[in-house]
């Protein structure tokens, strides 16, 4: 039997759509698996009454029958289902990782990232690596479809979770079909100073490369008070803020020393809007343990 814990991640960050993302120290799941005739699943946790435990509709089953690894697996949720912090993603990423080390399949951490990948496929309809990829592999990951690029860095973010439901299908949905000349040009500098900064673990630099001038402002029409915590968190001495992944939970890159100041604003901001919302004060951290 073996314990896995698998982070909560931030997709996108702007100006990375589908190929960005981050591994979160904090919120993150629990999943422990035990190896079995037949997939079984039970869920626990943070939203899990919405989740199916039918094998053939949930992340991990799809994982376990790639990796032919049966196992009795419990998903202990501490990452909300339809937060856009990677919910599954996490449970998909703890079971690559526990099932491969289970049955001693030999696979490394990157082979690893299209397999749990198609677990995400489940729920979104497409198997994207944008989440999966942080989560078993931590730190700063760009995933192309030439593989994934990692890269270890350290950033204070703020994650803010409004009482808010944003489908990762329904985020899809409004994606703009196309985008101006002048559009690609700003996003491709900031992706670039993003990726610079992250290299430099420097925030200022991940700040303004979470600019996006394409995909966010469509998708912040699907959360009440983004542009008011926005505002807010800028006002605060945030360095950049974005929606993380489809939404709605809204990142914020900082100093460490205003991450306090800024979680509480961004909290009072939904507050003014009369939306419940948490947060998390977190930062870039590792990929999935097992115990």
């Amino acid at each position: 039997m073996l314990t896995v814990r698998a982070p909560a991640t931030s997709a996108n960050l702007g100006s990375g759509f589908d190929v960005f993302g981050v591994a979160l120290e904090r919120p993150a799941d629990v999943v422990r698996l035990e190896k079995a005739d037949r997939v079984t699943i039970e869920m626990t946790g943070a939203g899990s009454q919405y989740i199916p435990e039918d094998p053939d509709k949930n992340t991990v089953g799809a994982v376990a029958e790639a990796l032919d690894a049966p196992a009795h697996i419990q998903i202990d949720k501490g990452v909300r289902p339809a937060s856009g912090l990677g919910s599954s993603a996490a449970s998909a990423a703890a079971a690559a990782v526990g099932l491969n080390e289970l049955y001693d399949r030999g696979y490394s951490r990157e082979e690893l990232v299209p397999i749990a990948a198609k677990g995400e496929a489940v729920v979104s309809g497409d198997a994207h690596d944008d989440n999966v990829a942080p989560s078993i592999m931590g730190g700063f990951t760009i995933a192309t479809d030439k593989g994934v690029t990692q890269v270890d860095a350290d950033i204070p973010l703020v994650a803010c979770l409004p009482d808010i439901v944003v489908s990762t299908r329904d985020a899809r949905n409004v994606v703009p079909e196309t985008a101006r000349v002048d559009q690609m040009v700003e996003t491709v500098g900031n992706a670039a100073s993003l990726t610079t900064g992250m290299h430099r673990d420097d925030p200022e630099l991940v700040g303004q490369g979470m600019h996006d001038t394409v995909v966010t402002p469509a998708r912040a029409q699907l959360i009440d008070g983004y542009e008011q915590v926005r505002e807010a968190a800028l006002a605060a001495g945030a360095t950049g803020v974005t929606i993380s992944g489809a939404g709605p939970t809204v990142i914020a890159a900082c100093a460490e020393e205003d991450r306090r100041k800024i979680a509480s604003t961004m909290l009072d901001a939904f507050g003014e809007r009369g939306v419940d919302a948490r947060v998390y004060q977190t930062r870039i951290g590792g990929g999935a343990e097992v115990f």
